[in-house]
């Protein structure tokens, strides 16, 4: 599996495995420090404060009681990611993931301070989302067989749907429990770094 795989990527996998083992030794003490908080959700007595580092961390934790959440991350991950780096090169890409981290989160605080939610986030498919941004943008034509379409679609067609779909999703306010707005941030804080590269590029830095 791994003979494949670029250092960044690997890293990455093996944080998150080994994060979200160490969920299942310390229970919720994990999430009460290191998932991303709302800034206003120690108003409640008793909750967990927000602090700077949550930004990133929660980007490496996931729900310790749904398998899926983690490996269906870690599953796009692995197919996206060593691509992208191999584009990028390891410095740049892993600026790129955690910029994509960092937005996501941002963008979540922002719902959840106007929304009044009290819940944390946890996840790394905010940058996920940045990763697929990317792809889409990069390998436009390449086909990607996504279930249950039976007929494979060209990489800038799946991407455009999905964000599609999770931009309803999030503005109706169906499948709660997901932060579907966090994955609308961390592929719009993608398209800012790739916007800015590309004007560099044209500047001739």
């Amino acid at each position: 599996m791994f003979h494949s795989m670029t250092p960044v990527v690997r890293a990455l996998l093996y944080l998150n495995l080994i994060a979200y083992g160490l969920e299942w030794l310390t229970g919720d003490g994990l999430l009460a420090v290191f998932a991303l908080w709302p800034i206003d959700a120690h108003a409640a007595v008793g909750a967990p404060r927000f602090e700077p580092w949550q930004l990133i961390t929660y980007g490496f934790l996931h729900d310790p009681e749904n398998p899926m959440h983690l490996l269906g991350n870690m599953f796009a991950l692995y197919m996206f990611g060593p691509e992208i780096e191999r584009v990028l090169a390891p410095r740049r890409f892993t600026l790129y993931y955690l910029a994509c981290v960092i937005g996501a989160g941002l963008t979540q605080l922002w719902v959840a301070h106007a929304t009044r939610a009290p819940y944390e986030t946890i996840g790394a498919s905010g940058a996920i989302f940045g990763l697929l941004l990317f792809y889409g943008v990069t390998f436009p034509q390449r086909r990607l067989v996504v279930l249950p379409i039976p007929v494979p679609l060209p990489a800038w067609l799946f991407v455009t749907l999905y964000t599609i779909l999770e931009l309803y999703l999030g503005v109706s306010g169906r499948m709660q429990g997901v932060a579907h707005f966090a994955h609308i941030g961390g592929a719009a804080t993608g398209l800012l770094f790739m916007w800015y590269w590309r004007a560099q590029r044209v500047a001739g830095r």
